[in-house]
């Protein structure tokens, strides 16, 4: 509970950066659209799989070149490894964002993004749930097509987990978090 106040209040602070833009500059992203997550677990023997899902992001744009961010995610696999297990997999990631808005259409941009990630699986109807940290580097890159509509061909994203595999000790699960979709902007 108290790691979900902080990463709420360090998301609060983020939208409300100094706010200085350029005239052409939106106030705010909001992005929704697919993501395809390549989950590699950290415990030996145990193989790759892949997870198929969301992903929904908020961008305050404090002012042409930094934004704070908010990014959901919600991600699944009904047959994990042809184990029959089905899990799922939601983030809840805040941070700042870099864009390089140089282009009249085309803005590139990187993200470092912190919170928390929530696993869950069962068999059978039976299963439980975790939360772990996780984070993200990555960035992608919008295609403006009109003043308030642009789509997001791909945005790449590493995509770091410390969940406690197998009641072993926490482990770091190093994933691929690949996404597409359109941006609302405001």
């Amino acid at each position: 509970m108290k790691l979900r106040v902080v990463v709420s209040l360090i998301a609060a602070l983020s939208f409300f950066g100094v706010s200085a833009h350029a005239q052409d500059t939106p106030k705010i992203d909001v992005f929704a659209g697919y993501s395809y997550v390549r989950e590699n677990p950290g415990t030996s023997g145990v193989g790759s799989f892949s997870l198929n899902g969301g992903s929904a992001s908020i961008a305050y744009n404090a002012n042409s070149w930094l934004s704070g961010v908010a990014d959901f995610g919600g991600y699944h696999n009904s047959n994990i490894l042809g184990t029959g297990v089905d899990g799922t997999l939601s983030t809840y990631l805040f941070g700042p964002r870099v864009s390089y808005r140089h282009s009249d259409r085309i803005t590139p941009f990187g993200e470092v993004l912190f919170g928390v990630a929530r696993a869950s699986a069962s068999v059978l109807g039976a299963g439980g749930s975790t939360n772990a940290f996780a984070m993200t580097i990555g960035g992608g890159v919008d295609y403006k097509l009109t003043d308030h509509l642009a789509i997001r061909p791909v945005k790449v994203d590493y995509l770091l987990t410390r969940f406690n595999e197998f009641g072993n000790n926490t482990q770091t699960q190093n994933n691929l978090r690949v996404s597409t979709g359109i941006v609302f902007r405001f």
